[in-house]
């Protein structure tokens, strides 16, 4: 009988490429890895792995029972959400993932509403940027997230990941000392999140489509910061609705035709977990109406 635990072990580095990068996000050492993988594949009576020198990929079996471990795990995270159910109320810990500016504008008020429904459901928030939000789940650091998109920059789908429809929608705004459009900023320095996030991606693709590279010449992953930083005129940015709340005075929000998208997600088969449903409930109350997703 194949262990379900090594399976995991062996889906992971599907996705991630490596035994130390497994390593790390499942909290083992790279020996211990190597060496439960070597144990699954003497249970498989094939080989799984390839080894070039320091390198490792899978077989066509290896990626072939990867394919069956991803069902095994979604039937699995089934059977959990029906026991959840079967139980007399909602306790224990819930494990949520968010971006800074839902941490700060939505969750609150969610974690507010969720206590006075559900007062044993202990929920947990951590930070996350969307890029390391499948990865986070797969490793069970979260339980649900909530992950955005821009109109530029769709998300990606994830094998053992589920993703809701849009919860709620925002509209993107140029940020500038004066209003204007993206194509009056060709020669601006630009105020942008860090390489590999979604939000600096939006930046190059929106002014990409306006006709230029942005220059940018300061980068910030905190959109306050980004309108302080805008307000002292070292440059211009994009920020999305919910990141305007403390908007200074002398910044002028030119609403683009642009918008930033949020779902949740979950591990596949998740969906009917009465604890991940009770906290979509209490975070669609909490989105103002004017951006709830029809």
């Amino acid at each position: 009988m194949l262990d379900v635990r090594r399976l995991r072990l062996l889906r992971e580095l599907a996705h991630l490429g490596t035994i130390a990068a497994v390593a790390d996000a499942l909290a083992f050492s790279p020996s211990a890895v190597s060496q439960q993988l070597s144990v699954l594949e003497r249970e498989a009576g094939v080989p799984l792995l390839e080894r070039t020198g320091r390198r490792v990929a899978l077989t066509p079996a290896g990626r072939n029972l990867v394919r069956h471990t991803e069902a095994v795990l979604e039937l699995l995270e089934r059977a959990d959400a029906e026991l959840a159910h079967a139980r007399s109320g909602l306790a224990g810990p819930l494990r949520i993932g968010a971006y800074p500016s839902a941490v700060r504008a939505l969750v609150p008020a969610a974690l507010a509403e969720l206590a006075s429904r559900h007062p044993e459901l202990e929920a947990m928030v951590s930070e996350v940027d969307p890029a390391g939000v499948a990865a986070a789940l797969r490793a069970g650091e979260l339980d649900l997230a909530l992950v955005h998109e821009y109109d530029l920059v769709p998300g990606e789908p994830e094998e053992g990941i589920t993703l809701t429809g849009p919860v709620f929608a925002e509209p993107m705004y140029l940020a500038a000392r004066t209003a204007g459009a993206l194509a009056d900023h060709r020669h601006s320095p630009w105020i942008s999140a860090p390489p590999g996030t979604l939000c600096h991606e939006l930046t190059r693709r929106a002014c990409q489509a306006a006709g230029f590279s942005p220059r940018i010449r300061h980068r910030v992953d905190d959109f306050a910061a980004q309108l302080a930083l805008v307000a002292a005129g070292q440059g211009v940015a994009l920020v999305p609705h919910l990141g305007t709340g403390h908007c200074p005075p002398n910044v002028a929000l030119t609403r683009l035709p642009i918008h930033r998208r949020t779902r949740t997600a979950f591990r596949a088969g998740a969906a009917a977990h009465p604890a991940v449903a009770a906290f979509a409930a209490a975070l669609y109350a909490a989105v103002p109406a004017e951006l709830r997703a029809a």
